[in-house]
């Protein structure tokens, strides 16, 4: 099984999605509407809370009257009302709150339960530059047009796409089966801009694979927490427990996140009974607590590997892992998104996502902003990584050296399979107590 794992940059998987908004309509319209004069005619009000306020839809006004006698292009309304909703999301300065319009919000529920119309590509956001990078590319019409791990978006249907959410991005990257996208990316291996023309169609990304290595040493790949991975993640190991395995490695590199309960599932067919992962709101109320049961309890020797794109629900099941001392982290720094977000949604179809709580590991650690140290620091080698295919991959072999140690076992000096490879797949999104995909990643 090869993969592409590139290092830790300033890139977050989509647990660091970004709103942004336009301002242009003359009027605002929320739950309450009063009407009030002013010196431009009649302006509408949010209740007595004022939420938009008199100024505020005085420029409006004036801004409608600029477009109505200069602007070349037609105008949409609801695109506007849109607009100016996205930017109100945006004004609350956190990249993890935003706001979904139907379309967007039904993209979203459709990414959770793991297939979507697209082309097959993980994306991930930097929060400070807003590049999109593509993270992984899935069997699909993006692999066969040549896309690649590691491509930054530039343009998508020849729109630049520069400082846009990636929310608005993959909405853009999809659309109705079987209609053509062009997406143009830049290439840092060759430092040039290509050009791609592609098929949309219903893809299914993978959230778990795993086969056995040599020495019965079990691998898993979870490459994101999503409705169907929880059930996949259990057959795989009571597989890999059936053929014989003597430990397990579960890979967690560059998984951004999902949903909170599936990571939870998880985990409690890991730990002994115990508390998981805890929640604060603002005023520091426990909002919530994630217990596991005793019913099952993974007892043989265990290594989860995470890197910088290690994010929310993977690190929520690192942190874990660690706290208990069942297992070891090799790898490095996690991300660091110890926060959590809710789905609101509105009577229209639409929908906010909405940052409500802090989320803290059994032993009260809060990693938001700092992640999680592992307990083996191994930087990856990416050049010998991508000169051998995926092949040399020195973190995996640190993972297999320990599990080795554990056993009582010489290590070994390379990456290699015994029995033919076996997986489960599913399909992908986000972490909100949810994640996003065409990206990847919310819960989170």
């Amino acid at each position: 099984m090869k993969k592409n794992w590139i290092k830790k940059t300033a890139v977050c998987m989509i647990m660091a999605v970004t709103a942004v908004g336009t301002i242009g309509c003359s009027n605002v319209r929320m739950a309450k509407d009063e009407t009030e004069s002013v010196e431009n005619g009649p302006v509408k009000m949010l209740g007595s809370s004022s939420v938009v306020g008199r100024d505020t839809n005085e420029k409006l006004e004036k801004i409608q009257g600029i477009l109505d006698k200069n602007f070349y292009f037609e105008e949409d309304e609801q695109t506007k009302q849109d607009g100016i909703i996205k930017g109100y999301m945006e004004g609350l300065d956190d990249p993890y709150s935003v706001y979904y319009t139907k379309e967007e919000y039904a993209s979203f529920m459709e990414d959770t339960e793991g297939e979507y119309v697209g082309v097959g590509v993980q994306v991930s956001q930097a929060t400070d530059t807003k590049i999109i990078t593509v993270v992984k590319v899935f069997d699909g019409p993006a692999k066969e047009a040549g896309i690649e791990d590691e491509d930054v978006i530039i343009s998508v249907n020849g729109e630049d796409i520069s400082g846009q959410d990636i929310d608005t991005v993959v909405d853009k990257i999809r659309g109705k089966e079987n209609t053509d996208v062009t997406i143009t990316v830049y290439r840092s291996s060759d430092g040039e801009d290509h050009e791609f023309t592609m098929p949309r169609r219903k893809v299914e990304n993978p959230t778990v694979e795993y086969k056995m290595l040599s020495n019965n040493i079990g691998y898993i790949e979870v490459s994101s927490f999503y409705e169907v991975t929880a059930q996949q993640y259990i057959t795989a190991i009571k597989d890999l427990e059936s053929q014989g395995m003597k430990g397990l490695i579960v890979d967690l590199r560059n998984n951004g996140g999902g949903l909170l309960d599936i990571a939870t599932e998880m985990l409690d067919f890991m730990l002994p009974a115990g508390k998981i992962v805890y929640t604060e709101d603002k005023d520091g109320n426990v909002i919530e607590e994630f217990n596991s049961t005793d019913e099952e309890q993974f007892t043989k020797p265990l290594v989860v590997l995470v890197n910088g794109y290690s994010a929310s629900a993977s690190e929520i099941f690192a942190g874990a892992i660690k706290d208990y001392g069942i297992g070891t982290l090799v790898g490095t720094n996690t991300y660091g998104k110890g926060i959590v977000q809710r789905m609101f949604p509105l009577d229209d179809g639409s929908a906010i996502k909405l940052t409500i709580a802090k989320y803290f590991t059994p032993k009260g650690n809060d990693i938001h902003e700092i992640g999680i140290k592992p307990d083996v620091e191994v930087e990856l080698d990416v050049d010998a990584y991508k000169d051998s295919d995926g092949e040399k991959d020195n973190q995996l072999q640190a993972a297999i050296d320990n599990i080795l140690e554990k056993l009582g076992m010489k290590s070994g000096s390379s990456v290699t399979t015994e029995k033919g490879d076996a997986d489960t797949s599913g399909e992908a999104s986000e972490d909100t107590t949810q994640s996003s995909e065409e990206g990847l990643t919310t819960e989170e």
